[in-house]
């Protein structure tokens, strides 16, 4: 039983995701944010990509030039070289070992037969899309200690190439200019309204009109979310929008955030953050020169604490619509009012032409956390579909009249502990999904992956919530979270799968249910394929009409990026990144995954027909637990270990102590580090690779309790390994 609940439980890493990295090192010097300096560059220039090319990217479907393809975000390519008859021939073409084991997110831009594509700590390289060599790479330096702000691992989704420069977002908070020939810095400068905030970016920029758009990160830590837009050519702010309201006893910074502090009633969220970052999504329209922002969760997730008045909290999990060049509200659709779960509406938004109930509408879709499929009239936000494309209870129906979701009381979790589908994972996280507008068909990379709902213990007790500065604060129990799973019940099966969906008719087409709910983004081509990687290593090719796999490559490292493609002398290639990770940390309960078999070395794969290079296979890792020190803890000193373990430690080294071998298993590194708890814990000696001190939260007696935890659980897993043996 309890194994199935530890299964079940991988969904917390919706947001449990602070990576505490204490490997792939980073710089350990700060690099301060300066102000925009014009450079001028002799060399020719390369990555000469404008808005028309950006709005016309089918026209040149060799290339790779934005986020998403194109300004639509379809991630779908009109080549067909590789297609359902030739793509049994697929074989490596060549590939670059990334020199990274955390998580890679990058979705490649390939321009002027070049690519360009970030890796962990913010790092950009620009390579040969023929061949792989290096042309040239830049590490922003981002400081070690940065990475115990960031909710999901130092990871980063892309760059933004645009009229000769790349722009890049750093995970502390610098928007960075760069000339796309030479990768040189132009300039960089400081998007942070409060650099001591629990702030991050692990988003790529978007471009348009002559301004680079960038929201960030961090609302469990107490933040208050916004985008801005910058002026590309210097680096200077353009306009800036705040997504929820802050301190209503000081003026507003314009009538839509008055308007929207009329939705939260009670409580003081603007000391608690608020949340609504913009961490993922950021799509331009240039059709009604709109820029779509998909907004994050509240801070805390519960709210009752949050805002215990009630109100809608806008704009919370919401779509909201922006004049592109002034940053004027103009339209929103909420897709979780009075969000209660962690029900981000930061996924992927595709923009599409389609024909609803008989008239041609411009769509803007969206497949958020929340488990329902959206479809909307981009002109005005109209809602036009909202049909369930996962198990979703926590809600029955959308009202098509009202456009608000009727939430099932059965599943109230303010009084009594409830598993709830999804989970903070969502039945639909950052993972890209694509968009096949001749076959009306999003291909999803979705996951049923619930979580045991309970209030926070000390508010429940006492009415109080205590807002921590630098740890999570969600609202809901975490410290005692083995008992809430127990005290929820049987737990929900978790599931994985790739899913063919129709937005209109809101019927699956075909579904394939995978071994491991975490998998990557995908791309649909013109060749009838749609390629996706996996946790269990593989990237495979499916049948867009059927769902059949067709080719499958072991590569034997987990995926999470979106591969694309591109073709360069009448080659068409296929690339993706392999590098597992992000929110997902709890991925060590699985046997399947090939993080946890062999490692996670990060590498760039690219494939074309009767392509024969090798990937050398490496060697399984040895995953046997060390014989533990002796220790005479008490069963209550283990017990309160285990709540400090799973308040602030299981965030990063897993539910358990149970790694996703991403971030060291305490389990295995115990017996090598036992002393040095304190120095890495307290006093920070690891700081400059990510594990910063937790000193502000914890002091000795709680480490101490801490490592007795750990020693009891490993010597648990290393007696059921034993037994397990023996049968």
């Amino acid at each position: 039983m309890i194994r199935n609940l530890v299964i079940a439980i991988v969904l917390i890493a919706a947001g449990f995701g602070l990576y505490t990295v204490m490997q792939d090192e980073p710089a350990t010097t700060p690099t301060v944010a300066v102000e925009p300096v014009a450079a001028e560059s002799t060399t020719p220039k390369v990555g000469m990509i404008d808005d028309e090319r950006i709005k016309n990217a089918t026209s040149e479907p060799g290339n790779w030039l934005s986020y998403g393809h194109g300004y639509e975000e379809q991630r779908f390519s009109l080549l067909e070289q590789v297609n359902k008859d030739s793509v049994s021939k697929l074989g490596l073409a060549w590939f670059k070992d990334m020199q990274s084991n955390r998580a890679l997110e990058s979705t490649p831009i390939v321009v002027d037969n070049m690519m360009f594509l970030t890796t962990a700590w913010s790092r950009v390289y620009a390579l040969s899309a023929i061949t792989g060599e290096e042309i040239w790479s830049y590490d922003p330096k981002v400081p070690g200690a940065w990475a115990r702000k960031a909710c999901c691992d130092v990871v980063n989704r892309g760059a933004a190439v645009y009229k000769g420069r790349v722009y890049v977002a750093s995970l502390d908070g610098r928007l960075i200019a760069l000339d796309a020939a030479t990768g040189e810095e132009v300039w960089q400068i400081n998007t942070l309204i409060d650099r001591d905030a629990d702030y991050t970016i692990t988003g790529a920029p978007r471009v348009a009109n002559g301004k680079v758009f960038i929201g960030n990160g961090g609302a469990e830590y107490g933040v208050r979310g916004y985008v801005t837009a910058y002026d590309a050519d210097t680096g200077e702010q353009v306009w800036r929008f705040y997504t929820v309201p802050g301190d209503p006893s000081k003026p507003f910074e314009s009538p839509t955030m008055e308007m929207a502090a009329e939705t939260w009633k009670g409580g003081e969220w603007w000391k608690l953050g608020g949340g609504g970052t913009v961490w993922n999504s950021i799509v331009y329209d240039p059709e009604f020169d709109q820029l779509y922002i998909g907004v994050g969760n509240g801070s805390p997730w519960a709210r009752d604490i949050r805002s215990p008045g009630g109100g809608d909290n806008l704009f919370l999990s919401s779509i909201v619509a922006l004049d592109a060049d002034t940053g004027t509200y103009k339209w929103h659709y909420q897709t979780t009012p009075k969000d209660n779960w962690d029900y981000t509406a930061v996924q992927d938004m595709v923009l599409a032409d389609l024909e609803v109930d008989g008239v041609d509408r411009k769509v803007l879709m969206q497949a958020p956390k929340n488990g329902f499929f959206y479809v909307l009239d981009r002109s005005n936000g109209e809602l036009l579909r909202a049909n369930k494309y996962v198990t979703a209870t926590w809600a029955t129906h959308v009202d098509m009249d009202t456009g608000r979701p009727v939430e099932d009381p059965a599943y109230d979790y303010s009084d009594e502990t409830k598993w709830i589908l999804p989970g903070p994972l969502g039945g639909h996280n950052w993972q890209a999904m694509a968009f096949d507008e001749k076959r009306r068909l999003a291909f999803i990379p979705a996951m049923e992956n619930p979580l045991s709902y309970s209030m926070d213990e000390e508010w429940k007790n006492t009415g109080v919530y205590k807002h921590i500065v630098g740890g999570w604060n969600t609202g809901i129990e975490l410290g005692n979270i083995m008992q809430v799973m127990a005290e929820g019940g049987t737990p929900p099966k978790v599931r994985g799968y790739l899913k063919a969906f129709d937005p209109i008719t809101g019927k699956e087409k075909w579904a394939v249910e995978q071994i491991h709910h975490w998998n990557g983004g995908t791309l649909a081509t013109e060749g009838g394929l749609v390629f996706q990687g996996n946790s269990l290593g593989e990237v495979k090719a499916y049948d867009s009409d059927t769902g059949d796999v067709l080719w499958s490559y072991n590569a034997f490292t987990s995926f999470l990026a979106p591969p694309i493609t591109y073709q360069i002398d009448d080659v068409q290639y296929v690339a993706i990144l392999a590098g597992t990770g992000g929110g997902d940390l709890f991925g060590g309960e699985s046997n399947h995954l090939a993080s946890t078999t062999y490692g996670n070395f990060g590498k760039l794969l690219v494939f074309k027909l009767d392509g024969t290079a090798e990937l050398p296979q490496p060697t399984a890792l040895n995953r046997s637990i060390p014989v533990q020190p002796a220790s005479d803890a008490s069963a209550e000193d283990i017990a309160r270990g285990e709540n400090v373990y799973h308040s602030t430690c299981a965030v990063c080294h897993g539910l358990m102590a149970r790694s996703s071998g991403v971030v060291p298993d305490l389990r295995m590194t115990n017996e090598l580090r036992n002393g040095l708890y304190k120095e890495i814990v307290l006093d920070g000696i690891l700081a400059g690779t990510g594990m910063a001190s937790f000193a502000d939260l914890l002091d000795e007696n709680d480490v101490e309790k801490v490592q007795a935890y750990v020693i009891h659980r490993a010597n648990e897993d290393r007696a059921a390994a034993a037994a397990a043996a023996e049968d």
